[in-house]
Order: structure tokens, then C-alpha cells, then sequence
């Protein structure tokens, strides 16, 4: 195994500012064969997908490109990937599609944990049809959300679970693949958040359980846009609205209007990036994928125990990420400071790591943070020691002044 970190932040642009970035839960940096493949997939002819001309052609390549690479990262079938504008609006669409087959007695389980795009469509969607939201709740002290949580929520009329891989607040990573056969045993489907997972360990949604996964490439290298994965024969049953004359296969059926071409070319060379971390793998581009998550995960780790450890020697910090299985993301709060004002401190010093709720405001609520949230740290693949170092050394100079 060899990941050679120094050569990994060469591919990134954007690193050349001198900001440390602890913001990649929300977004990461862009490697330059990301960049250029956008860039490139604009350059040519392109046009809708067809195999007539090089417009229609490129623009089918791009699609199809994408779709197996997207098939690769996550361990699933190209037929299963659906492409939309956001993970959320994913959501959105599948909960409305679903929803229709709900009635009034059903139940739908939801997660304390889980991001809000994970939560209020489900809510919205049941609230529609006269179908029940029960709540699984998770444990504040340390962070976890177990099965005996969701094993709590569930019933006869349970429908369907939504359940985060990764919180984005705090990093836990439930069991997933234990609360799947809970929820399979109850008859239900489970609906999993991988935006925060993906981007830090390799994923086989066979594996996890997971009936639909849905994730943000850019979130892990990539262009803004949002992913899909489900079993075909799944997606098959389901009839979501859409327009007459649009095609009715699989998984195009869930695809509304003209698809990001660019956006798509940029996805499909983001994995190929992330696959070509780990210098020594070799194989199948999954294989190739699967080597270089350990790597990441190894490097990821060792940055984090390096913080845990140095935040610990800090002094006047509380740390919420407390889970034994986590990301390596970390939520900090001051008692009797702003993490507002912690966020600006490190700004003015060129530290990216950004305060708030990010979203997963329940997760706040829950933690006794209300929607303020705290400082959020979160390691990319492109992090170093230095950065650590550097937002080490800005907090320790933000809790004495």
C-alpha cells in the first residue's frame, strides 16, 4: 500500500491558496483530472444521446461511462444508478414515488441522526398520504445509533426505514447491514444516506442491506449533482410521474430532462482519481477502488487520532463525535465560547472549518445544541499533518484570547 499524500495535494488546484481545509463534509476540493474532464466534455461536440453523430455519441459515451463507474464505487449494477440535480432532490422524488403506495396506518421510520434531506421529505411524503413517522431515536453521550434504536421504531405497518451510513455532524457510522435485516424482517425497505459515507470508506450496497443509497459525488472529489443506487428489478416496480414522450426504461425513467453531461463526464474521473490513490493496487477498477478506501482510511485515521490527541491536550474544548465507529469528522464546542466566533478566528488564519448544524438539525437538537450546531472538522483525502497542525495550533491561540 502507498499513498503519497504530498503528490495527492499536486492534483489540487485549489490547495495552491494556502488554506487548510476542514470543510470536505460539505464539499471537497477538486483534483485536476476532474477539472479536465469537464472542461474536456465541453470542448467536443455534444449534443443528446444518440449513435449518429459525434455529438450524440460523446453525449451517450459520457452517460454510460458514468453509470458503470458510479456502479463500480458503490458495488452496484450500471442499470441501478439514476442521476439527479442533488441527493436531496432524490429524495424527494423516491418519497413522493413511494408514498403513493402508502395509506393511512402505514408507518415510516426516521432517525434522530440523520441530515435533514433524510428526514423531512419522508415526513412530508407520509404527512400526504395519512401514513404514521415513528422516530429511532440515538444515544447522545456516545453518539450511536444501534439496531436495538431502530428494532424500537418498527412494526407490522412499517414501510420503509430512512436511516443515515454516516452522520455528517458527528461522524457515527451505524451497523448498517444489522438494521437492514431487522428492517427486511419486518418487510419494510431501507432507504440509506451515503453522502458522508462514501466519501471515506468503500461501500457495497449489496452488502449494507441498502434497498436505495443515494450520495453527492461532490462529496468525494467530484462535480455538483446527486447519485441513486438501487436494484433494477426494484426500480422496475416502481412508477414515478414523468413526461409522456421521455423514455420508460430503467433507469432513465427516473431521470428528468437533459442529464449534466459535463457534470457526468467529471463524476466518472473522480472515481478513476480516487481508484488511483493506493499507487500499489492493482485489478479491476472496484478492486482498484477498494484498495485505495483502506488507504484513505489508514491515512484519514492517523490525521485523526493525531487531532484527537492534540484536542485532548487543548483543554476548554468539548468533542460530540464520541462513536466508536466514526468518519473522521469531529463536532467541537467551547463552553462559554462561539463556535461563530471560533469559525471567523480560524478564517482570518486561513483554516477552513466551518460552524453550524449542517443540516442535521435533530442531530443538534438531540446533542443539546439546539440549531447552532458547533465547529465542524472534517478530514479529505488530500489533509496532511501540517493542516492538523495548523488548526491545532489556531485553537489553542482562539481559547486564549
Amino acid at each position: 500500500m502507498t499513498y503519497d499524500v504530498s503528490a495527492i495535494r499536486a492534483q489540487f488546484p485549489a490547495l495552491a491558496a494556502g488554506t487548510a481545509h476542514f470543510d470536505g463534509p460539505g464539499g471537497t476540493q477538486t483534483p485536476l483530472p476532474v477539472i479536465e474532464a469537464v472542461t474536456d466534455a465541453l470542448s467536443r461536440p455534444l449534443s443528446n444521446r444518440g449513435r449518429l453523430l459525434a455529438g450524440e455519441r460523446n453525449a451517450d459515451g459520457i452517460v454510460v461511462g458514468a453509470r458503470r463507474a458510479m456502479a463500480d464505487l458503490l458495488g452496484a449494477a450500471p442499470s441501478g444508478i439514476v442521476f439527479g440535480r442533488s441527493a436531496t432532490q432524490l429524495v424527494y422524488d423516491l418519497s413522493r414515488t413511494l408514498a403513493t403506495e402508502w395509506s393511512p396506518g402505514d408507518e415510516v421510520v426516521v432517525t434522530r441522526l440523520d441530515h435533514d434531506s433524510n428526514i423531512r421529505p419522508w415526513i412530508q411524503a407520509a404527512e400526504r398520504v395519512g401514513a404514521t413517522v415513528r422516530w429511532a431515536d440515538f444515544d447522545p453521550a456516545t453518539g450511536e445509533l444501534s439496531p436495538d434504536h431502530i428494532r424500537a421504531a418498527l412494526s407490522d405497518r412499517t414501510r420503509l426505514v430512512a436511516v443515515t451510513a454516516a452522520s455528517n455532524l458527528i461522524g457515527t457510522r451505524p451497523p448498517v447491514a444489522e438494521i437492514s435485516r431487522l428492517v427486511h424482517d419486518a418487510g419494510a425497505l431501507l432507504h440509506v444516506d451515503g453522502v458522508h459515507r462514501t466519501a471515506h470508506s468503500a461501500v457495497d450496497v449489496e452488502r449494507l442491506g441498502a434497498d436505495f443509497f443515494v450520495c453527492s459525488p461532490y462529496k468525494f472529489l467530484g462535480p455538483h449533482h446527486g447519485v441513486l443506487a438501487a436494484r433494477p428489478e426494484l426500480l422496475e416496480t416502481l412508477r414515478p410521474d414523468k413526461l409522456l414522450p421521455s423514455s420508460d426504461t430503467v433507469p432513465e425513467r427516473f431521470e428528468y430532462g437533459t442529464l449534466p453531461y459535463e457534470l457526468l463526464a467529471g463524476t466518472r474521473a473522480a472515481v478513476d482519481f480516487l481508484a488511483g490513490l493506493d499507487t500499489d493496487a492493482s485489478g479491476t477498477r472496484r478492486e482498484r477502488l477498494t484498495a485505495s478506501f483502506a488507504a484513505i482510511e489508514e491515512h484519514e485515521g492517523a490525521l485523526r487520532a493525531r487531532l484527537d490527541g492534540g484536542l485532548s491536550a487543548l483543554g476548554g474544548t468539548t468533542v460530540h463525535s464520541r462513536a466508536a465507529d466514526r468518519t473522521p469528522t469531529t463536532l467541537l464546542t467551547f463552553p462559554g465560547r462561539s463556535t461563530t466566533a471560533a469559525y471567523r478566528f480560524l478564517a482570518e488564519r486561513g483554516i477552513h472549518a466551518p460552524s453550524g448544524s449542517f443540516y442535521a438539525v435533530e442531530a443538534s437538537r438531540r446533542l443539546g445544541l439546539g440549531d447552532t450546531g458547533g465547529l465542524r472538522v472534517g478530514l479529505a483525502p488530500y489533509s496532511d499533518g501540517e493542516d492538523v497542525d495548523r488548526l491545532l495550533t489556531g485553537l489553542s491561540e482562539f481559547l486564549r484570547s
